[in-house]
This record gives C-alpha cells, sequence and structure tokens, in this order.
C-alpha cells in the first residue's frame, strides 16, 4: 500500500471502480487492487454507485474507513446513469482532477484487478495510449476458460464486422476491461455518446477516429462469472 515520502512526480492513476447492487462484491474487488499499483502510481480509488437501491454505497463509505491508507472517493448518482452514464462520471472526474491514466473496473467482480500492474505496463511506458483486456486475442484461451461457444463466435463474429467497417485489426470490442491516457479522454466527445451499454463501442470508434494507439492484451476469463457476463 503507499508509503510516506513517496516521490511526487509518480504518474497519477485514478482506479475507476463502476459500480451497481455490488454490495457482496465491491469489497472483494476493491481489496484485490495489488499493492504494486499503490507503490507505482500516486493512485487514488474512485467509485461510482449508480444509484443501487443496496448497500454498495455504503459498503464503499465502510471500505474506505478501514483502509485510512488509500485516497479514496465514494459517489453516488442521485438518479440511475446507465452503465455509460456512470463512465462519463469517472472519466469527467479523471480530467477534471489532472490524472495521467485511468483503470476502468467492475465492481461486480467480471475483472481481475489483479492483471492491473501488466496492463498499466504500455500506458506508463508511453508506448499506448489506450489499453484494452481481451478475452479474445490468444486463440481458443476464452473457450478454455468456460465460455459458451454460441457466445465466443457471437463476439468473433461481431468483431470481425467491426473491424471491417472501421478498417482496423482488434481481437474484441465488448471487453470491459479498459485503461487510459486521460489526454485521450480529454479529446474526444465521449459525452455526447450514449448512455447504456453501446457507449463502449461509441468510445472505441472515436479513438480510431482520432488516431489514438490501442494495446490489447490478454485477459483470463472468471470461470465463476462467465455464464453472467461473457
Amino acid at each position: 500500500m503507499p508509503s510516506e515520502g513517496s516521490p511526487a512526480a509518480r504518474q497519477r492513476l485514478l482506479i475507476f471502480v463502476i459500480a451497481y447492487r455490488a454490495e457482496k462484491t465491491l469489497t472483494g474487488v476493491l481489496s484485490r487492487v495489488p499493492p504494486a499499483v499503490f507503490q507505482s502510481f500516486d493512485c487514488e480509488i474512485l467509485v461510482v454507485d449508480d444509484a443501487s437501491a443496496d448497500r454498495t454505497f455504503e459498503i464503499g463509505h465502510e471500505w474506505k474507513a478501514a483502509h485510512p491508507e488509500i485516497r479514496m472517493t465514494v459517489l453516488r448518482n442521485e438518479y440511475e446513469q446507465g452503465y455509460g452514464g456512470n463512465q462519463k462520471v469517472g472519466y469527467t472526474y479523471a480530467i477534471d482532477n489532472g490524472f495521467d491514466f485511468i483503470a476502468l473496473l467492475h465492481g461486480d467482480g467480471q475483472y481481475a484487478p489483479e492483471e492491473l500492474p501488466r496492463l498499466l505496463e504500455p500506458l506508463a511506458s508511453g508506448r499506448a495510449d489506450v489499453v484494452l483486456g481481451s478475452r479474445m486475442l490468444e486463440q481458443g484461451a476464452a473457450l478454455r476458460g468456460g465460455m459458451p461457444l454460441y457466445k465466443y463466435v457471437g463476439i468473433r463474429v461481431l468483431s470481425g464486422v467491426q473491424n471491417f467497417l472501421l478498417r482496423a485489426r482488434l481481437s474484441e470490442y465488448h471487453s470491459g476491461y479498459r485503461l487510459f491516457a486521460v489526454r485521450a479522454l480529454a479529446a474526444l466527445p465521449f459525452r455526447l455518446n450514449t448512455n447504456d451499454y453501446h457507449f463502449d463501442t461509441e468510445l472505441i470508434i472515436q479513438l480510431l477516429n482520432a488516431g489514438f494507439r490501442i494495446a490489447e492484451l490478454p485477459i483470463e476469463i472468471d470461470r465463476e462469472r462467465i455464464a453472467e457476463f461473457c
């Protein structure tokens, strides 16, 4: 975890946790963020609860109180903003507060926080403006991890069509594990995008059109959550 006397010149990272009805999983997600992330970056955690009817917001504050060594902000939308709308809140926060990078995590535990150090490396080294964690990058890995065949085929076909239309070569467009240089987000009109799940695809289109460098790295499939979230 953060240590006193850390260099002020470290790159600033916002770990942005989008949360909706995540009272059973949020604590686990926050606890699994690797200490190496706090050692390598000037790091803050932002949790934005999208007007959940459960105790997600309260649990976020309880975890914050139990970990005073970690800089953390917990917010709650008064009205449900949707998957894309909630992302807009976090990205705007990162821009307004001068962060260098932002890493998107899901409060339901769909994506492993343990992958953060590896996924952050292309951003920290300046080799990429965006990093996407891909379930499809390694041939057959998603199937070996438990992804149903019909979902695997569907993602492959849809991504192929999108690549053809956009003249791109991404392995998939539908993973929610995303990390950004904040300056890239600041250059995009993402606030005009939809508030639903199509926000992710619209954002990729904007990034491609603007010429930002997108890197993909493979991520593991969580067998316990595959049926619900693939």
